[in-house]
């Protein structure tokens, strides 16, 4: 059979065409949103006791799977749910989205359900899925709660797509998966991390950011039923990723970012005026970032609580920080959880165990202790290499939530996910 090559003139203007469709797909002036409104920074806090509170609990149970990337929500009955991913390694094919439930009447979290695998992830989108990652979930003001998390069907995570699930009764039922349209090319290359941030009409702000030629953020406008009907570029380049937008008015709006360059090795930030259609040029902050994700949270008094690895390198120590709005005046308030060595080197499995072993019983909870013994038999094959047996906490996930409590989640080794419950009296005490 005789191939006809199309003319040079017709390969030029299909050429053109795909240009102009970049073009306005990455420039457009059009869709201005001048009276979307950031909904305010921090709820105000009903009738919470004025006694401070600290407490640590594990939310996840497994005691086989690699555990990471947690995210966490308040619904209105007061309970908690947070969502992570879990499976023999990150990027395994048998990764799968988890979540669990907190009772605020025990105290305790609940038994580990499965929201989405690859399997759901592939009948929902009708796409071929290699791997799955980066759960991210959020009540919405309606009372809708919302599921964003990360699948790739071909290459690393610079292939990523992100997918949404929509429950109507708090997680108890869920819609299919399906994809966000959010590049105009085999829409890749698009991953969330960070919460969501509800406008007062109603759409979403969903922070992204991007590994394929290049690292950089944005932040996506969806409508209210979840279509992408802008985004707004919140950096450039080739060193940032993992944005956390902190709204500080009805238009102003901070944005952290992960650095992951090679000049400044510090957190970075830029800053909104007009509800995150423009972003100021990021710039470096005091504390350290060795190339990793940082949370951060609005409080009452204007000002803002970050956990992150403040470390020129490692993610052995997790540090909470209070600063101001302006960000020019930061004070340590704790070390949530570091290594006891000061340099993050790796103890022997012996040594470790030891310590893990405490460490453990200090936030298993009363339903988790008993898995103690089986938790540390299975230690040398989750966290010890030839090198030793290392320490590491990352991947914090920072709300506030209506009667005024913080809830911050994190990966606690690998092994499990932390929670960490504390109030505006303990922060107080802190930083007086």
């Amino acid at each position: 059979m005789r191939i006809t090559l199309p003319s040079r003139t017709a390969l030029s203007a299909y050429l053109a065409i795909i240009c102009l469709f970049a073009v306005a797909w990455f420039t457009h002036p059009g869709n201005t949103h001048s009276s979307f409104a950031l909904m305010g920074s921090a709820a105000k806090a009903t009738g919470q006791s004025p006694k401070p509170i600290y407490t640590s609990r594990f939310a996840s149970s497994g005691l086989v799977d690699f555990v990471h990337s947690s995210a966490v929500t308040a619904l209105p009955d007061g309970s908690l749910m947070t969502v992570w991913f879990a499976g023999t390694r990150e990027g395994a094919a048998d990764v799968q989205v988890r979540a669990a439930r907190f009772d605020a009447g025990t105290g305790e979290w609940g038994a580990e359900q499965v929201l989405a695998t690859r399997d759901s992830t592939q009948r929902g989108t009708q796409k071929y899925i290699r791997k799955l990652g980066n759960p991210v979930v959020a009540l919405a003001p309606d009372n809708r709660l919302w599921l964003f998390y990360v699948s790739v069907s071909m290459g690393g995570w610079a292939g990523s797509a992100v997918n949404v699930m929509v429950s109507e009764d708090f997680g108890r039922n869920w819609s299919e998966p399906r994809q966000l349209i959010t590049s105009p090319f085999l829409n890749i290359s698009t991953l969330v991390r960070s919460a969501p941030v509800f406008h007062a009409d109603g759409s979403i702000g969903l922070p992204v950011y991007h590994e394929f030629l290049g690292k950089f953020a944005e932040y996506l406008y969806l409508s209210a039923n979840g279509d992408v009907i802008d985004k707004f570029r919140i950096s450039r380049g080739n060193n940032s990723l993992q944005p956390t937008v902190v709204p500080l008015d009805g238009q102003r709006g901070i944005a952290l970012l992960r650095y992951a360059g090679n000049t400044h090795h510090r957190v970075l930030a830029t800053r909104t005026e007009d509800a995150g259609q423009t972003w100021s040029e990021p710039y470096p902050l005091d504390p350290s970032n060795p190339n990793s994700s940082l949370a951060a949270v609005a409080t009452p008094d204007n000002g803002l609580l970050v956990a992150l690895n403040d470390l020129r390198d490692g993610r052995f120590k997790l540090s909470l920080y209070g600063t101001d709005a302006k960000m020019d005046d930061w004070q340590a308030l704790r070390d949530l959880d570091k290594s006891p060595d000061p340099n993050g080197n790796p103890f022997s499995p012996d040594a470790y165990k030891e310590i893990i072993g405490n460490e453990f019983r200090g936030s298993s909870g009363a339903l988790r202790l008993p898995l103690e013994t089986q938790f540390l038999s299975n230690l040398d094959t989750r966290v010890c290499t030839s090198r030793g047996c290392e320490f590491k906490y990352e991947y914090p996930y920072f709300i506030r939530s209506p009667d005024g409590m913080y809830h911050l989640v994190y990966s606690w080794n690998n092994t499990f996910i932390k929670h960490v419950t504390f109030n505006d009296a303990w922060l107080s005490e802190r930083r007086n």
